[in-house]
């Protein structure tokens, strides 16, 4: 690959690595990233300020898109800002003076369209992934975790995207992987039939919410593979539309300044994935729930819910109707009750002649 470019604002001519760097950023990320960021550090003091990744991936002893992948997890934490050519390969590399989000002025980070490593997308509200989903009759049988024996396991390893799965994962939990953590990616790459990018895209997803964990990671995989998610991009649409089911569940329960906790995904999946139901019913239940209970309470949305999926409820209109024969019948057992006769006139009425009584008395 040709030479890239890199970019400083400043005169220094040592290597200057930021504390803050060290303190924030260093521990938490994978060593090998590291290391590219203070090699880059170091170029951008050197005379002709020059970058090959092919140079870099040979003094290092990595593949070129294990330099790529740095570079991008560095972009990712805002420390860098890439560009890229007419052939979507990195041209230029500019080291930000930014912590956090990028300044004000600056150019968008160009997203790069490649086959092995996906940028990460934060959006709000992000846990696992839900997009329109279709009722529980039509939704596939999902597949069983098998037990991948050692000579399996060893053979899936004999191939490239698997190693370079296995890699990547190791980097990104910051640990090496274990059987149990292997059966599972293997599990998603041979069972659910996903592939090494879009295993890789979910992995930077699930950690890019603060979640490292292969079994939370699981239920992201199980749902993916009932959305029929095949490739990347795939994945992103059922990101963004899951995102958007959360946001509106959230807006209709008034919460604000947070996501919403694990119960309350349960709770949204639930009705998403097994009731079958789509934003305007939810958004509905949740208005109701507000109305009789005052507050977010995802207990009563869900028996709302499940009473209107056992009335075989589908749309908006079918919960008119129940409302409508629900107030007839309440109407009806209003009149029935002002009708009955009540307690002190539910016996035979007599009658008395009082003359003849006080004829009577007065002769005795």
């Amino acid at each position: 690959m040709s030479n890239i470019t890199l970019h400083k604002d400043n005169g220094n001519t040592t290597t200057n690595v930021p504390n803050r760097f060290i303190d924030e950023y260093m521990t938490s990320a994978n060593g090998e990233f590291v290391k590219i960021y203070l090699y880059l550090l170091r170029c951008m003091n050197s005379p002709d300020c020059s970058f090959s990744i092919s140079e870099t991936a040979d003094k290092f002893e990595h593949t070129e898109k294990d330099v790529q992948r740095a570079l991008k997890y560095w972009e990712k934490m805002n420390l860098l800002r890439l560009e890229y050519d007419a052939q979507q390969n990195i041209s230029s590399i500019y080291f930000t003076d930014t912590v956090g989000a990028p300044q004000m002025g600056q150019p968008a980070i160009q997203q790069p369209v490649t086959k092995t490593v996906s940028s990460l997308h934060t959006e709000t509200f992000s846990e696992i992934p839900a997009p329109t989903p279709a009722p529980v009759s039509e939704l596939p049988k999902r597949p069983s975790m098998p037990q991948y024996s050692a000579d399996d396991m060893l053979r899936f390893q004999e191939k490239e995207d698997i190693q370079e799965l296995l890699f990547v994962t190791e980097s990104y939990l910051g640990h090496p992987l274990n059987q149990s953590d292997i059966q599972i990616l293997l599990f998603w790459y041979d069972e659910l039939h996903f592939s090494a990018d879009v295993i890789i895209f979910l992995i930077e997803h699930a950690i890019s919410k603060g979640h490292k964990s292969l079994r939370y990671m699981n239920s992201i995989a199980l749902s993916w593979s009932d959305a029929q998610v095949k490739t990347v991009e795939d994945a992103r649409n059922n990101i963004s539309s899951y995102s958007k089911i959360h946001y509106a569940v959230a807006k209709a329960f008034g919460i604000q300044n947070r996501n919403l906790v694990s119960i309350e995904v349960d709770f949204v999946n639930k009705w998403t994935q097994e009731l079958g139901y789509g934003l305007d019913i939810i958004s509905e239940a949740c208005k109701r729930t507000i109305l009789s209970t005052h507050q977010p309470n995802f207990e009563y949305a869900d028996k709302i819910l499940t009473s209107w999926h056992d009335q075989k409820v589908c749309q908006l209109t079918d919960i008119v109707k129940i409302d409508t024969q629900h107030q007839r019948e309440k109407n009806a057992a209003k009149v029935q009750k002002s009708n009955s006769p009540n307690k002190f006139n539910n016996f035979h009425q007599r009658t008395y002649d009082y003359d003849d009584l006080q004829n009577q008395l007065l002769n005795s």
